[in-house]
């Protein structure tokens, strides 16, 4: 692949002001996983497509991702006309993005989200990726900042959108929080995923059961009083 660029140009419409640009994706054949971490962020050995996951509008300062909903009431335009286009001076995020545009362009497109009101769930995503950014960077602050963020969020979608059984979801909730410290809520999540027999997703109940065993070790290693149905190490 020597002397191809792991980027292509895709042309799209920007759904606040209707101004037509070039936003660049990461070729397929670029996308080389590096391994997974526990809480599903993918690291890339190459290029990091998530770096290029937000389409910035170069002209009105916009940023959406494919999941956003195409329209804007008109509140939510004068609201972002407001808070972001008053502000904006042009600039093109349509090519090679450094760590710092990544940064940007998440940031505006969760900005843009709760402007346009966007499905929780969505809006999660957008905070676990900023955190995931930081992750990179290796700014513990700001990583744990956005991960409770994303907690936080996550939390709201189990609660509202009511999907029966979502493991996947439980299992993240529990995992976000043994990242941010929180060890007994983290020990509750992923037991209910564990012991609902309703549940029949067997990667993410080997997933809790996995994550409920570093669990115990981090309170151990943190000279924690263990629940008592963690004292065997069952």
């Amino acid at each position: 692949m020597e002397g191809v660029s792991p980027l292509f140009q895709v042309k799209v419409s920007c759904i606040s002001c209707g101004h037509a640009f070039m936003t660049s994706r990461v070729r397929p054949s670029f996308k080389k996983s590096a391994g997974t971490e526990t809480d599903f962020n993918i690291l890339y050995k190459l290029t990091n497509p998530e770096y290029y996951v937000v389409r910035v509008c170069p002209q009105c300062g916009f940023a959406t991702t494919e999941s956003f909903s195409q329209k804007l009431t008109p509140a939510q335009r004068e609201e972002f006309e407001n808070r972001v286009r008053i502000n904006w001076v042009e600039r093109d995020y349509g090519g090679e993005r450094s760590w710092e545009d990544a940064l940007q362009s998440y940031k505006l497109a969760l900005l843009c989200a709760q402007i346009k009101e966007e499905k929780v769930r969505l809006i999660s995503g957008l905070l676990h990726h900023i955190a995931w950014l930081y992750r990179e960077k290796k700014d513990v602050e700001q990583e744990r900042r956005f991960l409770q963020f994303a907690l936080d969020s996550y939390i709201q979608v189990y609660e509202t959108e009511k999907e029966v059984n979502n493991a996947r979801l439980m299992y993240l909730i529990g995992e976000l929080n043994r990242r941010l410290g929180n060890y007994h809520e983290a020990v509750r999540w992923f037991s209910r995923v564990i012991n609902d027999k309703s549940i029949m997703d067997s990667a993410m109940i080997r997933a809790c059961r996995e994550q409920w065993v570093v669990t115990r070790e981090d309170m151990l290693n943190a000279r924690m009083e263990l629940p008592e149905e963690m004292e065997s190490g069952k």
